[in-house]
């Protein structure tokens, strides 16, 4: 739809980065203030205005350091779309795809950043619905961002989400109904941990033959089977996030997050993890002080820049340093 070096508005198209199910996204300049920017074009762009704007304004409602900002939508030429913050970087499925396995620090840092980032969007009510490696980017400093939300729901609109959408091996039991939940969510951050800690996923895609299967959860084996470094309480705490029935998984992203760091034994962040079968006999005494910076549910008083670390004013919104939002 654009091409290099074509200037629509303000924007110059640099590069195309990506194209999924709902849109092609490019990279773009904004030429008034020689900026980077993406811009995600929709494929439908018959779509009724009203809706080419649903994803835009939902995104609006969200302002988290681990969610791809959205700073504005434009309509140019009887093109529409949605102009976001650039995310310099790769996306966790390629980093997936490369490593295979990641460290078990390093693989439980990346779910604590999307537990955070989807605990901030459940708050406000939505449900992202496609959570997996691919929708989400990783900057070069290792930040993570959970993007896409163009299949995001309010639950506020309906008891579930009621369109069968998502990408199949990440989907939980009940989104094959059209059902999505809160736990849904939770249901695919279980899936992505299990991807992370052991280089595979749990299953494939399931067949229609296999649903009644994935239901009773006959199609899930335990991540150590793959990989006996991962604790078995890290184990335990991927397969009640992956449990077939809703009331026995996590109901939310905080409560994924909370069990992670109840998991963490004292030092955690400075020594290696227990060797599988290890007990865990000692909790991190600044476990409450951790959960509390992680979920970053309410922007704290800004004196110093939680990215960069450089100090700023008391009522600064967004880090002049490094560019991250406080």
């Amino acid at each position: 739809m654009f091409f290099r070096d074509q200037v629509i508005g303000k924007y110059k198209i640099l590069a195309p980065l990506g194209s999924g199910g709902f849109g092609t996204v490019f990279l773009a300049e904004d030429t008034w203030i020689d900026k980077k920017v993406a811009l995600k074009v929709p494929h439908r762009q018959s779509l009724d205005f009203g809706e080419l704007l649903r994803e835009p304004r939902l995104l609006a409602t969200l302002s988290h350091p681990n969610i791809v900002t959205v700073l504005t939508a434009e309509r140019i030429d009887d093109v529409f779309f949605i102009v976001m913050e650039y995310v310099a970087g790769e996306t966790l499925e390629a980093i997936s795809d490369r490593e295979g396995a990641l460290d078990l620090g390093r693989a439980l840092d990346f779910a604590c950043q999307i537990c955070n980032a989807v605990d901030h969007a459940h708050q406000q009510g939505i449900i992202h619905r496609d959570l997996r490696p691919g929708n989400v980017l990783v900057t070069e400093t290792g930040i993570a961002k959970v993007a896409d939300f163009g299949t995001s729901r309010f639950l506020e609109i309906a008891a579930h989400g009621t369109t069968v959408i998502g990408s199949p091996p990440y989907m939980a039991p009940e989104q094959f109904h059209g059902k999505a939940v809160f736990a849904s969510d939770v249901y695919s951050l279980g899936v992505t941990m299990y991807q992370l800690l052991t280089g595979r996923l749990p299953y494939e895609a399931p067949a229609p033959s296999d649903l009644d299967k994935l239901m009773r959860g006959e199609l899930t084996t335990s991540p150590r089977l793959h990989n006996p470094k991962i604790p078995k309480v890290i184990a335990d705490v991927v397969l009640k996030a992956m449990a077939p029935d809703v009331s026995q998984r996590y109901g939310r992203a905080h409560d994924l997050l909370d069990a992670i760091l109840d998991a963490r034994p004292a030092g955690a962040s400075r020594r290696p993890w227990p060797a599988a079968g290890t007990a865990v006999a000692d909790r991190d005494p600044a476990a409450k002080d951790i959960r509390e910076r992680l979920r970053a549910r309410d922007t704290p008083p800004a004196r110093f820049c939680w990215h960069c670390a450089k100090p700023l004013h008391a009522k600064t919104v967004t880090c002049p340093f490094c560019g991250e939002k406080q």
